[in-house]
């Protein structure tokens, strides 16, 4: 039996929610006794074992790739602001994932031009591709809105706002369709949404397609006493504490602060709650001109898991009003933490959210029902209580760490073993 060795590649170790799931895996094989390497793009973390190629080693060129890769989209002058990657310039060789003593390539995002479209062709061990968003399925986008052009080809890209058939987003699918279709490789998704739109997907509808849902550490996200949270964090000990957040919360339209305001707005109005504040992490400031009607703390950008997971416990509730998302760490890990979530029904959100049973899911994008949800959770301390302790025993149940490197493990056991037999 080959032993398992896998590379994990990834544009970011730790800065990012794709980032943290892949090298939560990352840690968890380790932890299993299975000899895990990452290759990355840009290195946060001081791990031995997270690797930089060249070029990547050096900052300035790191931004100058990823400018270049940037730059088709500039000429789209009228484009939306949404994440794009083109990924058609030559900047990972094929090389660096063949050589070494890895027996498998494990591929997680690889945006922003990191893992060259034609690369795939030329990997020579087991590739598995986890998808933390839709890119890998589209012309460009990460996630593409209501386009569903992906189920057959892209180009006249919304996003591009182009009406143009054979435009860049057409050109990026054309690219990934040609060298993409003799491939056999194996899809992970750590959503039911995701693997069903990578199903209808034209790019991987042949692929064999698995989910395994992305692991926690639920040693450090875990219930904490409230009052020492937020003793430990200067928060008010006797208000109802909303927490909102992702990495660029205010400013990315995606996760639905737009949203969360004028449901926020409703709640004072009625005047249900009695000393509601917000916390949101991820932003400095709000970016939006409104600004909600209750007492706001701003944490900025927190790296320390630590810090976190107090912040989780500290809240009464999680708000997660994204308009799209795959299996958002933040809902995770506030579950983890005994804090009930509130968030849209809509992508991977709904395999960790039990519609009053741990939290509340919205019908999509009605704000009416997200203020509903929020003083459902809110209104009765009991009721309130029993969605926590559902909340904590979700996590558990499905989302450990442990729980998910013996998936991957397993996987790659079968995926080895087929190699070999093949060979």
């Amino acid at each position: 039996m080959t032993e398992i060795r896998p590379l994990l590649v990834s544009y970011h170790d730790i800065e990012g929610g794709a980032a943290r799931a892949a090298y939560r895996l990352h840690t968890g094989l380790q932890q299993q006794g299975i000899d895990s390497k990452m290759l990355v793009g840009h290195k946060s973390s001081r791990d031995p074992s997270v690797m930089l190629p060249w070029p990547y080693r050096s900052t300035l060129l790191r931004k100058i790739l990823v400018k270049l890769d940037r730059l088709p989209k500039r000429l789209y002058r009228n484009a939306l602001p949404t994440t794009w990657s083109n990924n058609l310039l030559p900047t990972l060789s094929s090389d660096l994932l063949n050589r070494g003593e890895h027996t498998l390539v494990h591929l997680h995002w690889v945006g922003f031009g990191f893992v060259p479209i034609t690369t795939l062709e030329k990997i020579h061990k087991p590739l598995v591709w986890t998808l933390h968003d839709m890119w890998p399925l589209t012309g460009g986008c990460h996630y593409s809105g209501e386009c569903t052009k992906y189920t057959t080809h892209c180009g006249a890209c919304p996003q591009l706002v182009s009406a143009r058939d054979r435009d860049l987003s057409h050109w990026v699918w054309q690219t990934k369709q040609s060298h993409w279709q003799p491939l056999n490789f194996t899809v992970v998704t750590p959503s039911r949404w995701l693997a069903d739109c990578a199903r209808q997907s034209t790019l991987f509808h042949r692929q064999r397609i698995e989910v395994i849902p992305n692991g926690l550490d639920t040693t450090i996200y875990r219930p904490l006493a409230r009052a020492e949270a937020r003793a430990q964090l200067g928060l008010p000990q006797e208000a109802k504490l909303l927490l909102f957040g992702a990495m660029n919360s205010t400013a990315d339209r995606r996760k639905g602060y737009h949203l969360l305001l004028p449901a926020l707005h409703r709640l004072a109005h009625e005047q249900t709650l009695a000393d509601l504040q917000l916390v949101v992490v991820g932003a400095d400031r709000s970016d939006d001109a409104a600004m909600p009607p209750i007492p706001i703390h701003y944490t900025g950008y927190v790296t320390d898991e630590h810090k976190l997971a107090a912040l989780y416990a500290a809240a009464d509730l999680f708000v997660a009003p994204s308009l799209e998302d795959n299996l958002p760490n933040t809902v995770m890990e506030a579950l983890a933490c005994g804090t009930p979530s509130v968030a849209f029904r809509i992508g991977g959100v709904p395999d960790m959210i039990e519609h009053q049973g741990n939290g509340y899911l919205a019908a999509p994008f009605e704000v009416d029902d997200l203020a509903r949800g929020m003083a459902w959770v809110l209104a009765d301390d009991e009721r309130h209580r029993k969605l926590a302790q559902r909340a904590r025993a979700r996590v558990m149940e499905e989302f450990t760490l442990r729980h998910s490197a013996a998936q991957y493990q397993a996987l790659y056991s079968e995926l080895l073993q087929e190699w070999a037999d093949g060979d």
